[in-house]
């Protein structure tokens, strides 16, 4: 293996798709550009102890590790195999309990770890926190600046004040998918992924104080769309440092658990008073300036983001990328728990890391964004984050963040009576997100998806039927509530926390970043088309024809999951390149004609002998201590049921025989005891 990364540009044979990538000294190669046999292979698997030894060796010493070396040695021995770690004569005690301990205590992590997510949780609260402020400020605002619309007196200007409206509402998406998205690769590649977020900070600490200042629509629309830079660079960095930084095992919790009480703080800090005058129904009743307290107080989660990034460690990722050994392996000791698991992270992400640069090779900004189109790899992952992005937006969650305190308005309700059940909105929001937080790594990102999509359809389609029910019934009020309620709690288990955990992972490092940028920019950029289309289309197709067509969409976004995006719970970001690797025609056969029969047979036709052959063969050298317990927590339940129904059988066995000979000997006991 080379020791190092390969910055060397490819050939023009890199496109070749019939290509093996082979890694020096390997006995085998995947293409990861047309993984035909869907592999999932460990770069250190086939080479012997002396050339694994000599390739460590190697890279300590070019790059400066010379006093590591032993724990590099040791750390490539467990990361060749990480299974077995406990016949491996090299570790002691203490260093076989620390990797025994990392499989079944998988959230015992060190505390820089636990700060890193929540400054992390922090960033994400505040797109939350403006989207909560513009709700509960759209009630107020428009007439302040002249473009309000008044059902029941009709103007000439409704229709453009309603397009305004939406331009207002949008502009932070509008900032963030045309500038801010797009700055996140060189700010990362200049500033690292710290940097960027420190950067990202204040974008989103001054525009947000400047929009409780404006006098006039047009300069409120300008400090939302520099609130946008602040929001598209801080959104495409914030996940990426959260899973470079995250083990594999427990990545999609962390990254998403920490986010959700973001979420808590900044939709009930009004029943809490954590947050004060930041919370909407805190501001309600100052007159004429409730809506610049409502939009200003986004501010607030931008300052400690600003100041907490300071005390987090840099992504050890990033180092590796810039060649940085030394400053890696500080940062991989402040995220893990021991020596041990540091030198087998460096070693073992630096060996993905050079057989990925061997398919990708140098580039420029220009060639990694066409990459994404390019490559097949990267294509497939441009393809599966374009899609879980886009869906977030077609799902229609984001009409209720934006407008809810307006829906429920035409519903009815008073201004106070619309920002309490925009609360309910957003606590319902937060605490349905925890069943996703004990799953999101065990039944995967992709289940969670198909199994809500469906469900979301059914309620938003019910909410929006019950708009006919007459404005003077209780009932009208109440069940409109009720199925956004339900819709938001579907909503929360999976598409909410599972679009940015997934982009963040599924490219490889190298185009991470603007990968990342594309990512976001699909789900802000369809934000803004959302925000801006909704308060027309509502005014054009009714609440319930506005409902029924993201009810439709919902469902459209359920087949193109089910179509187009593979899993990726508890496989380092490395090996994702190996499922990203399969071509997408025999990945979406495989759902057709394997697993969708399967669970038909399985959960419709109640068969209990159906077995699903798995479209990935895994190499055993990649499946780490966790893993391998699990498949063993697996068996030893398999064969405990099998050897119940063999005893239950030789029971009912038994006693066939027995009552047999008694009926024809008339003696049965002599010939049941024989």
């Amino acid at each position: 293996m080379s020791n190092d990364i390969d910055y060397e540009k490819p050939s023009a044979s890199r496109e070749d798709d019939s290509k093996d990538y082979e890694r020096d000294g390997a006995a085998d190669s995947v293409n990861l550009n047309q993984n035909v046999e869907a592999k999932i292979k460990n770069p250190l698997a086939g080479l012997s102890r002396e050339a694994l030894f000599a390739d460590v060796d190697r890279f300590a010493t070019e790059n400066d590790l010379e006093d590591i070396k032993d724990d590099l040695r040791k750390g490539a021995l467990v990361a060749q195999d990480p299974g077995n770690y406990e016949q491996l004569v090299e570790l002691d005690d203490v260093e076989r309990q620390v990797l025994k301990d990392e499989a079944e205590h998988i959230y015992k992590q060190p505390m820089s770890l636990y700060i890193s997510i929540i400054v992390c949780s922090i960033g994400a609260a505040v797109q939350g926190w403006d989207q909560t402020g513009s709700n509960g400020a759209n009630l107020s605002f428009p007439k302040e600046f002249g473009i309000w619309v008044d059902p029941d007196n009709p103007s000439p200007d409704d229709d453009k004040n309603q397009w305004i409206l939406g331009l207002v509402n949008s502009a932070p998406y509008i900032g963030s998918a045309f500038i801010g998205c797009w700055l996140s690769d060189p700010l990362n590649n200049l500033f690292g992924r710290r940097g960027t977020i420190f950067f990202s900070a204040n974008f989103c600490l001054w525009p947000a104080i400047g929009s409780g200042f404006t006098k006039n629509w047009y300069e409120l629309f300008i400090c939302r769309i520099l609130l946008g830079i602040g929001m598209g660079s801080k959104g495409s960095t914030v996940p990426v440092f959260a899973a470079e930084n995250s083990p594999a095992a427990i990545r999609g919790s962390l990254v998403m658990t920490l986010t959700e009480i973001a979420k808590l703080t900044n939709r009930v800090a009004i029943m809490d008073g954590i947050w004060g005058t930041c919370a909407n129904l805190a501001v309600v009743d100052t007159g004429k300036i409730a809506w610049r307290l409502q939009l200003g107080s986004a501010f607030i989660p931008a300052v400690p983001l600003l100041l907490g990034i300071y005390f987090c460690p840099e992504s050890p990722r990033w180092y590796i990328k810039k060649r940085r050994y030394k400053e890696a392996f500080k940062s991989l000791l402040r995220l893990r728990n021991h020596r041990i698991q540091a030198a087998r992270d460096l070693y073992y992400i630096n060996a993905q890391i050079s057989v990925e640069h061997k398919v990708m090779g140098q580039s420029t900004y220009l060639s990694r964004f066409i990459d994404l189109f390019r490559v097949p790899r990267i294509r497939r992952a441009t393809l599966a984050a374009g899609i879980v992005m886009l869906a977030q937006q077609m799902c229609g969650i984001n009409i209720m963040a934006f407008y809810s305190s307006s829906i429920f308005e035409a519903a009815g309700a008073s201004p106070k009576e619309s920002l309490i059940a925009s609360m309910g909105f957003g606590l319902i929001n937060f605490l349905f997100a925890w069943p996703a937080v004990f799953t999101i790594d065990t039944y995967g990102r992709r289940s969670l998806l198909l199994f809500t999509f469906p469900q979301m359809a059914w309620t938003l389609l019910a909410a929006g039927f019950c708009f006919y029910i007459p404005e003077s019934s209780t009932a009208h009020i109440a069940l409109i509530a009720l199925f956004v309620y339900i819709f938001t709690a579907f909503y929360s288990a999976g598409e909410g926390p599972v679009p940015f955990a997934y982009s963040a992972e599924v490219f490889p490092l190298s185009h991470r970043e603007v990968g990342m940028s594309y990512a976001v920019t699909v789900c802000l950029f369809f934000a803004a088309v959302l925000a801006m289309t909704w308060p027309r289309m509502l005014g054009a197709m009714t609440p319930t024809g506005a409902f029924g067509f993201y009810a439709a969409l919902n469902v459209v976004a359920f087949f193109l999951i089910f179509c187009f995006l593979p899993e990726t719970k508890q496989r380092t970001l490395e090996e994702l390149d190996y499922i990203f690797g399969v071509p997408t025609h025999k990945f979406t056969k495989y759902q057709w004609t394997q697993a969708l029969p399967y669970w038909i047979k399985k959960n419709i036709m109640r068969k209990k002998d159906v077995e699903l052959k798995s479209l990935y063969q895994f190499d055993e050298s990649v499946l780490s201590s966790v893993e391998q317990r699990r498949k063993e927590s697996q068996a030893r339940r398999r064969s405990s049921t099998t050897s119940a129904a063999r005893r239950q059988s030789m029971t009912k066995g038994s006693e066939f025989v027995d009552t047999g000979n008694t009926g024809v000997g008339g003696s049965g006991g002599g010939t049941g005891a024989a």
